[in-house]
């Protein structure tokens, strides 16, 4: 079980906030070495990530990675501009300065922030899509530099090609092999020219990306139902990406709403502590949030983004912050029942470790369910066509089709989710958090939770590779198990782990793709201690397979 550190929500002790310029330094100073397994390229599900302290996100790896993307895009025919957005972590800026001067060497039509500010996720999905609309060569394709949630001291890199949302596995194997090689060449084919002449380069372009963006949101939402309510709304950017986005959109459509900061800093001091003691802009966590939280109670619903925008925290009133598997069921209810413009054969897509308080929503609606392994990468395809209506994570991640059934984003959207719960507050008279426990009164009350525990390589591989046959529980918490799964149900993809399904309970099991830990995610539909039951069952399940690894071995 997690242990809560005596640190979690509250300030950060200025001692303990990171050091901007000693960051920065380590960014240009560090060098990787690709034959130690933690300073290579890594493309996860979010893509690279790493701090350059560790000497995870440096310079080189930047450089590296952008010439990759150019190689890839050049052999895939992709030949439009390149939307680039960055989030407000410390080394975002530098990251964004190495990216530039590849991108000018390679002649690649960039496209960055006219103000030189920040761009969320999801605005640069939009960016793309809406450039690719109707045509089919010249496509658009983006980057964004963000680690998300990710503490202070870290980085990140995205690459979205012309679909507009996160890249395939087949696509990041491709530019991560190929950056992991530059390295290696001490960066022997990187093109790349001076900061000041990529700036001043003809192919680099000031783009306008927050006007498009708000003045599209009333195809998406029921803004002018927001405005006539008069529903009081907070908003916290946790000084991240969306930051300058939020006073157009109240201005635009003039919504009762109340940004309650607009501080940008990189050591992002106004955080509250994580449950861990780390500085996180989790969103989805009652101790990252617990600004927001107190502030919430003066508002009839208030929300937050992550550091990119891509993710979203509720406040409902005086019930707080509300579970993410709790907001997407309920944001799914409503919606399929107030977008009559959505195909009556539009979906609902989850992944497999979200609560299957969806998979009774979907029922009660009579909506077909698509479940995947987790990563929104499964979503796209089903978003564009608009055979998903919905798509959405456990971990507070999801987007959903424009009002007429077409796509809006295809990768996820915190900014459309919290003014989805403005929406609902305006036109339910009830926050969200009124109607979920409206949804559990007629489907059940779910005890969902995930706990992680320590693993060796060798035992997450074991995991990540598990056979049904192997698994060889007969019943689970004292009901028998309907269903042991290792691939997704919804499109027999590999879930990298196991799923035991019962008729009132469920548990999964996936190794970390950064940590020496494996989660385990389980859900009740009886009990909170029917809950602690399937957890333990699970865990010792789990430690019988590697006992018999490490006896065989």
């Amino acid at each position: 079980m997690a242990t809560i550190s005596p640190l979690a929500g509250k300030p950060v002790a200025p001692s303990r906030l990171i050091d901007v310029a000693k960051l920065t330094t380590a960014y240009y100073d560090l060098k990787p070495d690709p034959r130690i397994t933690a300073q290579r390229v890594t493309f996860g599900t979010s893509g690279h990530r790493g701090s350059p302290l560790q000497t995870g996100f440096n310079e080189a790896h930047i450089l590296a990675i952008s010439q990759a993307v150019c190689d890839y895009r050049a052999a895939a025919g992709i030949d439009g501009p390149l939307y680039i957005g960055i989030d407000t972590h410390a080394v975002s800026k530098p990251a964004l300065a190495s990216a530039l001067e590849v991108f000018a060497a390679n002649g690649v039509d960039v496209f960055i922030d006219a103000q030189d500010g920040y761009t969320p996720t999801p605005v640069i999905s939009h960016a793309i899509l809406t450039y690719n609309k109707g045509r089919t060569s010249g496509l658009a394709d983006g980057v964004v530099l963000t680690p998300s949630h990710n503490p202070p001291e870290d980085g990140g890199y995205k690459y979205n090609p012309p679909h507009g949302g996160p890249a395939d596995t087949g696509i990041t194997r491709t530019i991560e092999r190929a950056a992991n090689d530059f390295l290696a060449s001490g960066l022997a084919g990187v093109r790349r020219i001076p900061y000041e002449q990529a700036l001043r380069a003809a192919c680099v372009h000031r783009h306008d990306y927050i006007t498009p963006y708000v003045a599209d949101l009333g195809s998406v939402l029921d803004m002018a139902a927001i405005r006539a309510s008069g529903v009081k709304i907070g908003i916290d950017p946790l000084g991240g990406a969306a930051v300058a986005y939020w006073q157009p959109i109240i201005e635009r459509y003039g919504i009762d709403a109340t940004v309650v900061s607009d501080v940008v800093d990189p050591t992002f001091s106004f955080m509250t502590a994580d449950w861990d003691g780390q500085i996180r802009m989790d969103c989805s966590s009652p101790y990252a949030m617990g600004r927001l939280i107190e502030a919430g109670r003066t508002f009839d619903v208030a929300f937050a983004n992550d550091t990119d925008a891509d993710r979203h925290g509720i406040v409902a009133g005086s019930d707080g912050l509300m579970n993410p598997n709790h907001y997407l069921a309920t944001a799914i209810a409503y919606l399929f029942a107030n977008r009559p413009g959505w195909s009556p054969q539009a979906a609902v897509g989850k992944t497999v470790v979200s609560s299957s308080m969806i998979d009774r929503v979907a029922g009660k609606l009579g909506r077909r369910l698509v479940e995947v392994p987790v990563g929104f990468k499964w979503f796209v395809d089903g978003l564009i066509d608009g055979s998903f209506g919905f798509a959405g994570e456990e971990s507070a991640g999801a987007s959903f089709l424009r009002t007429d059934g077409t796509a809006w984003t295809t990768d996820k959207d915190g900014i459309i989710l919290g003014l989805l719960a403005a929406e609902m507050t305006a036109r339910t008279g009830h926050n969200p958090g009124v109607a979920y426990r409206d949804l559990t009164a007629e489907l059940g009350t779910p005890y969902y939770a995930r706990i992680d525990a320590p693993a060796t390589a060798e035992q997450k591989s074991l995991l990540k590779s598990l056979s049904a046959e192997q698994v060889g529980l007969q019943d689970l918490a004292g009901e028998p198990i309907r269903a042991t799964l290792t691939r997704a149900p919804g499109n027999d993809a590999d879930i990298g782990g196991l799923k035991i399904v019962t008729d009132n309970g469920w548990f999964a099991a996936r190794p970390s793709g950064t940590e020496d830990v494996y989660k385990i995610y389980a859900e009740s539909f009886v009990s909170e201690d029917h809950l602690h039951r399937i957890q333990h069952e699970a865990a010792d399940a789990i430690s019988s397979l590697f006992a018999t690894q490490e006896g065989s071995g």
